[in-house]
């Protein structure tokens, strides 16, 4: 199987802290390497963690706060400057059009590469040239427009390698069944369903800064991993609120509500020096796997079900 993981390299909300670099996420998905939220420092941050300006075929940002964006003037200039081989595609609110040109343009420098900018309207599907996945956004509640991502890969179809050695099936004859649906052997008609099974897509969301909203439990429904801010704990529930941010404690009751496997909480403000209140809120609410983002941590998608 393809290498799929979240390479995280920050996890700070508005103000860094010397543990804690602003947003950034890579999310490794085979040839594919999706950036959320490039903040300030991503660029320093992606040498710690092995990452180069080649991994990144898509720039996904939420929001136009300059703690999920003001890395991205210096990821462009750096895939321009190492001529990465392919275009690549960014996604953004379209109404912070002219915050993304000048993010684009904020110094001169020698464009090689393609950015093909893809402004977000609504909620949906999003063109994604070349994916093996589905991309779609959903609005969120924040004082800015924001929308959240959703990663979705196409349920598939795997061959039984027992079955198919029960009814005697290898070599060519196994390809001519793969592209066929069907093939003569032994006097009889074997077909796809008989020597094969279901095989579940996988499904990453990424949820930054939002209140509770229907988006965010439309983004979340059902997937394997799950990437939500919890920047608050329960004890500043209403400064979350009036911020447009969410609460451990609420980040953990949407991944039970929505049935996520992994659930990996970020974004955290400079005000908690640990994190373990929010595990222990999230425990609370949570009894799936929780992961309590750390800087430069690399998080795998849980096995296939």
């Amino acid at each position: 199987m393809s290498q799929r993981e979240l390479v995280v390299l920050g996890t700070a909300s508005q103000v860094p802290t010397k543990l804690r670099n602003h947003n950034g996420y890579l999310l490794r998905w085979g040839e594919e390497g999706v950036l959320f939220d490039p903040g300030e420092g991503t660029q320093r941050q992606m040498t710690y963690a092995g990452v180069s300006a080649t991994d990144i075929t898509r720039i996904a940002l939420t929001h136009f706060h300059g703690d999920h964006c003001l890395g991205l003037p210096g990821i462009v200039q750096r895939i321009n400057l190492d001529r990465v081989p392919h275009p690549v595609d960014v996604y953004y609110p379209a109404s912070g059009e002219v915050y993304y040109q000048r993010l684009c343009n904020a110094t001169a420098y020698h464009r090689t590469v393609d950015l093909r900018p893809h402004p977000i309207v609504g909620g949906g599907p999003l063109e994604a040239p070349g994916a093996p996945f589905v991309l779609t956004a959903a609005p969120l509640s924040h004082p800015v427009e924001a929308f959240g991502y959703r990663i979705t890969e196409p349920d598939g179809f795997r061959l039984s390698q027992g079955r198919l050695r029960e009814l005697g099936l290898s070599g060519p004859v196994v390809g001519e069944l793969r592209r066929l649906g069907a093939v003569e052997h032994e006097g009889r008609t074997v077909t796809l369903a008989e020597v094969g099974e279901p095989r579940p897509g996988q499904s990453v969301a990424f949820v930054m800064d939002t209140r509770l909203c229907d988006g965010v439990v439309e983004l979340a429904s059902g997937v394997d991993l799950l990437v939500i801010e919890a920047t608050f704990l329960e004890s500043e529930a209403d400064l979350a609120a009036e911020h447009g941010h969410l609460t451990a404690a609420q980040a953990a009751g949407v991944a039970a509500e929505a049935g996520v496997r992994t659930l990996v909480l970020t974004h955290f403000s400079q005000r908690y020096r640990s994190l373990d209140g929010h595990r222990a809120e999230a425990e609370r609410r949570f009894s799936g796997e929780i992961v309590v983002a750390e800087d430069l941590a690399r998080i795998p998608l849980p096995p296939r079900l």
